[in-house]
């Protein structure tokens, strides 16, 4: 059986259903997975012990297990304590723990690398330490993080496949449900990896724009 790409037309709907959904769970995971992680790095920093030990013990669950198995846990998990979540909220919730663990390991290094001195002169002009991350020390980490993250937020695109096995439509599942029904493998993964790419184009742009705005503001 050679390729027909002439029924890809039919299905491209779905396609791009399954697009859209791609987009909305990484945006939406990207935002939690930035602001996650730079509330797991202040915990980690300068969090008392019976806040930060908690903290480690997360970072040491996400960054020590596979993705599609805290995807399992948080989805298929959590409902037999009585949290019964939509697929698209725990693929969310997974996708954006998983990468706020590895955004908080470059915005603690990223932190502890800001001049101590900045920290002492907030200080000395009335602002309390609370002020002084939030104003002074973390605005210049997250700057010094931002090519990193973004190069997170693009493996996240790509790990966004795997909400799929919980039933979440995104492009994969699309792409997947159209080769049940056409028998066409090739030609629809291969949009969908078209799709993916052309994604991936737009947030490496996205990326740079905001990498060269933080480069004329220094």
């Amino acid at each position: 059986m050679g390729l027909d790409f002439s029924v890809v037309p039919q299905y491209l709907d779905i396609l791009l259903l399954g697009c859209a959904w791609t987009i909305g769970i990484t945006f939406a995971a990207a935002v939690l997975s930035f602001f996650g992680g730079i509330v797991f790095a202040v915990a980690a920093l300068y969090g008392p012990w019976i806040i930060r030990q908690p903290f480690r013990l997360i970072a040491w669950v996400f960054m020590g297990t596979p993705l599609l198995l805290q995807l399992f846990l948080i989805y298929f998990g959590l409902v037999q304590i009585g949290i019964d979540l939509p697929a698209f909220v725990a693929g969310i919730i997974g996708l954006g723990l998983h990468f706020a663990v590895y955004n908080s390991e470059l915005i603690q290094t990223a932190i502890l690398s800001v001049d101590k001195g900045q920290m002492e002169a907030a200080r000395t002009v009335g602002l309390s330490r609370g002020q002084a991350l939030r104003k002074v020390v973390i605005p210049q980490a997250v700057r010094a993080v931002i090519p990193p993250i973004g190069n997170n937020m693009i493996a996240l695109l790509k790990d966004s496949a795997l909400v799929s096995v919980i039933g979440v439509s995104e492009l994969t599942l699309s792409a997947q449900r159209v080769i049940g029904r056409t028998y066409r493998p090739f030609e629809f993964y291969l949009m969908a990896a078209a799709f993916y790419y052309v994604i991936n184009l737009g947030m490496e742009w996205v990326v740079r724009k905001i990498e060269r705005r933080i480069s004329i503001s220094r």
